[in-house]
């Protein structure tokens, strides 16, 4: 039994730092679109794209149900997280700056998820996953900030950016519930599908008309179909064996390979403190690893 979990929880984890490869090339993709298309309606079409995606795999899994049962309130609630989520990243990184505003979004969500697993499920995670989920965090900032001693940005900014990994956190706890009334590519289409129709009126309020050329549109198109359909399947089926928390905190995975490609692909050259948060983030993440491995197979063994 111990080990029957045990590898449920591998493949729980192998499934989130796939996810977060993906996510993490979203900044490249972008940097290499034309300009032209406002971040908010990269936003919302790349919820668009990912819901139709949605749509077309859960074509099966809904003609065999007679009528998914999913609780409504949280599938509205997951939406809304989703679309918070995005609106409030793109915004409080413009009005913080890319390195200070990810690092605050991504690094406070799992802070938040340690938080409200502990507040809403009674479920206090490790005192080992509290010290990987904070060394993840400190070598994200580290690999952010690239070296800057200072850094200033606006205190609505910070509180758009501290909104975004809140709206994440929440949003991974509310689908390891849904989750467990039906099959991921349906959860994933009521959630995002909810999500594009609240940000696209949204979208077109801040942003106005869709403007953007076929260069672009392939970028939107790889940011919908991979770093998003493909990349939140693999989160979703993963919150089947992993806690919400812990996939939460192995999604920082995500500036690790951000920063590969950055030095790959882009030609950029980190410095010192760069590489030293790499050496965190690695850290921290081998650490919730064991967190999670460790909770199971006591889980187990207790069952």
């Amino acid at each position: 039994m111990t080990t029957i979990f045990v590898s449920h929880s591998t493949r729980g984890i192998a499934m989130v730092l796939l996810a977060a490869l993906l996510w993490g090339t979203t900044g490249t993709a972008q940097s290499l679109a034309p300009a032209g298309l406002s971040p908010y309606w990269v936003g919302a079409l790349r919820l668009l794209i990912a819901s139709a995606f949605f749509a077309v795999l859960a074509w099966g899994p809904l003609r065999r149900a007679a009528r998914p049962s999913l609780p409504w309130r949280p599938v509205l609630l997951a939406g809304l997280c989703v679309a918070a989520y995005n609106l409030s990243f793109f915004a409080g990184v413009k009005a913080s700056g890319v390195a200070l505003g990810t690092a605050i979004a991504i690094g406070s969500g799992p802070i938040w998820a340690g938080l409200l697993q502990t507040v809403l499920q009674r479920r206090l995670p490790a005192p080992v996953w509290w010290a990987g989920t904070l060394l993840g965090v400190a070598g994200g900032a580290a690999m952010a900030l690239d070296g800057r001693t200072a850094v200033q940005a606006p205190l609505a900014g910070i509180a758009l950016c501290l909104l975004a990994g809140l709206s994440y956190a929440a949003y991974a706890l509310l689908n390891q519930r849904l989750v467990a009334h039906a099959a991921p590519a349906v959860v994933n289409l009521a959630v995002f599908g909810g999500a594009a129709v609240l940000s696209l009126p949204v979208a077109a309020g801040l942003a106005g008309p869709v403007a953007a050329s076929p260069g672009t549109w392939a970028v939107v198109a790889y940011l919908g179909l991979v770093a998003t359909g493909v990349a939140y399947l693999l989160f979703t089926h993963a919150l089947r064996h992993v806690s919400g928390a812990t996939a939460v905190t192995l999604a920082l995975a995500e500036p690790v390979t951000a920063f590969a490609l950055a030095v790959a692909v882009v030609g950029e050259t980190p410095s010192a403190m760069a590489y030293a948060g790499l050496a965190g983030v690695l850290g921290g993440l081998l650490l919730v690893i064991w967190a999670e491995l460790r909770a199971q197979a006591v889980s187990a063994r207790g069952g």
